[in-house]
């Protein structure tokens, strides 16, 4: 049933590439077998965008413990351990990224953060095919399919994504918001995504927790069949043909069609 609705979910979206299983791991022994280790397997270590990169892209399954990390944002708020006072005073966003130290230190306090010492690591693969239950489904998208996302969500139960979104750290603000609080959320690729891990200039991130992918998938399927999802038909013409509920509404509000 996972890989049929990622396939369609992808299918039905044209996603250039695979949706991303994450998964918090409490100690090395919860690794399956024939997951990728990079300091081991590699020989070296790399940032978590470069192995959620690889997931996407070449549907690797990485599972990183602290060993394993090359970045250490990720280790920070993935809650590997408690974070230093060095970064929670500010020191990786000022002078380079911050005008302030106070101003790095609110960032740095405002990351979203799972609880110290809860997780030994996290494991990574493509959705739909990888050997393991996820604890969130990041998927990169452009603007377009993004829009269709979030009108599945809205189709769901009428509630927006209401997320938290910053230029720094999207390893982090991709994940830990869902799987902190079980909600649909929306993040923009950060610059190190950017620039180590191939994240293009269009690609936002929507995650969804798994309990609802199924929801999703429905949302896509009647969305399209009243002719709200792909492909979108364009018609810039003033006074165009409203749908009847808009119409109504708007005479309620005083505008006249007629």
């Amino acid at each position: 049933m996972t890989n049929d609705i990622c396939t369609e979910i992808s299918r039905f979206l044209g996603l250039r590439s695979r949706p991303i299983a994450v998964r918090m791991l409490r100690s090395e022994e919860e690794i399956p077998e024939g997951a990728e280790r990079p300091a081991r397997d590699l020989g070296h270590r790399m940032s978590l965008c470069q192995a959620f990169s690889r997931a996407r892209r070449q549907g690797i399954t990485t599972a990183m413990l602290l060993e394993d990390h090359w970045c250490a944002e990720p280790v920070i708020g993935y809650g590997y351990g408690e974070p230093p006072e060095f970064f929670l005073s500010g020191g990786n966003r000022y002078p380079a990224s911050a005008g302030t130290p106070e101003a790095g230190a609110r960032w740095a306090r405002n990351m979203p953060k799972l609880t110290a010492g809860k997780y030994a690591g996290i494991l990574c693969g493509p959705w739909g095919s990888a050997a393991f239950e996820p604890d969130a489904i990041i998927i990169y998208c452009d603007p377009a399919q993004l829009t269709q996302l979030m009108i599945s969500v809205n189709w769901i139960d009428g509630d927006d994504a209401v997320s938290q979104i910053s230029g720094h750290a999207a390893c982090v603000y991709a994940a830990v918001p869902t799987i902190l609080d079980g909600a649909f959320h929306v993040a923009v690729p950060c610059i190190g995504d950017r620039k180590r891990a191939g994240a293009q200039d269009n690609e936002m991130i929507f995650t969804c927790p798994p309990a609802k992918a199924e929801a999703l998938m429905e949302g896509f399927r009647r969305i399209s069949s009243k002719q709200v999802g792909f492909p979108i038909q364009q018609d810039v013409s003033f006074e165009y043909p409203l749908a009847p509920a808009y119409k109504k509404i708007g005479e309620m509000m005083g505008i006249r069609y007629e």
